[in-house]
């Protein structure tokens, strides 16, 4: 994996920039600007996910994989930066990153370096599905031109790294091994412990604005049936239909805030806050597996459910 990392850099320039955006109304390069804008910060926040990532684990390669994934994201980020430069033909407006992004980032980079590396993970994990799967290929058959599907083509491409190492590391993560290294580790201090709680609820508090305002927002835009987010959620639950994950404490947490959820009679009267809490909108926290499925996951490899995960790119 680390010669295929480093094997398949790439930079901006190697991109054709010389062409010219296809016609638009004004309404869609508005959006489409407004998105890149977002992107380009979005990209920087994994950027720091994974450079935590790469401060935490112990083993060599890993880190020399997470460094070229930091690399990549800041690539990303350069790339979105030039791609709404590139479609703001008209200057309709003057384009800011989102004011519910821009107040979750302090939040952010404050609780990521508290943040326990299983939970990152999580994190990390769940938006890069959401970046690959749904996000990034619906703002791209939105924008349906060349410059973009380029672009889109090399950055799926590194994504894709991405997320096989995800759940590679959810894997261990969910191991007997992290389990045994983390019960024999010492408890942070007290006051380590009350600052981390503090930014950590202060991230969750702003995580839900952020995610339904450059997330699910440009999705019901771009693709309005709502198919490609459910895709990415159907595979999120797929992933905690695991025993391993289920046994995580913060996985229970949440899983137990949706189990909460499916109950009509605790979702129309604390709907609302449990979407706050969780962070997402309710159309992807009801079930979205059959019973089926979620047997069908609990025997499969977690490599196979990567596999599962990025194939889900290839649907319509």
């Amino acid at each position: 994996m680390l010669d295929k990392c480093r094997r398949e850099q790439w930079r901006i320039d190697d991109l054709d920039w010389s062409g010219k955006p296809r016609e638009m109304s004004r309404e869609d390069e508005i959006a489409i600007v407004q998105y890149f804008t977002d992107m380009e910060q979005i990209e920087r926040l994994a950027g720091a996910l994974f450079r935590e990532q790469e401060r935490k684990v112990e083993d060599d390669t890993l880190k020399k994989i997470f460094r070229t994934f930091v690399a990549d994201e800041e690539r990303h980020a350069q790339t979105a930066a030039r791609l709404a430069r590139y479609y703001d033909v008209h200057h309709y407006q003057r384009y800011r990153v989102n004011e519910n992004l821009a107040a979750f980032t302090p939040h952010f980079l404050e609780t990521v370096h508290f943040m326990p590396p299983d939970i990152a993970n999580v994190y990390i994990t769940t938006g890069e599905l959401v970046l690959d799967v749904a996000l990034l290929r619906s703002i791209n058959d939105y924008v349906h031109d060349s410059m973009s599907q380029r672009a889109m083509d090399l950055i799926n491409r590194d994504e894709s790294r991405h997320i096989a190492v995800d759940y590679h590391m959810i894997e261990y993560y969910a191991s007997d091994e992290y389990d045994q290294k983390l019960r024999s580790q010492a408890s942070p201090p007290l006051l380590e412990r009350a600052r981390a709680t503090k930014a950590f609820a202060g991230m969750l508090w702003r995580a839900g604005p952020f995610i339904r305002d450059v997330f699910f927002k440009p999705m019901d835009v771009v693709d309005p049936s709502g198919k490609r987010m459910k895709e990415v959620f159907k595979r999120v639950q797929l992933l905690g239909a695991k025993p391993t994950v289920q046994r995580r404490p913060f996985a229970k947490v949440m899983m137990r805030l949706q189990d909460l959820y499916q109950r009509p009679t605790v979702r129309a009267v604390f709907g609302p806050v449990l979407e706050r809490a969780i962070g997402v909108q309710g159309s992807v926290l009801v079930r979205l597996i059959s019973d089926e499925e979620e047997a069908k996951a609990r025997a499969m490899s977690f490599d196979e459910l990567a596999a599962d995960a990025l194939n889900a790119k290839n649907l319509n």
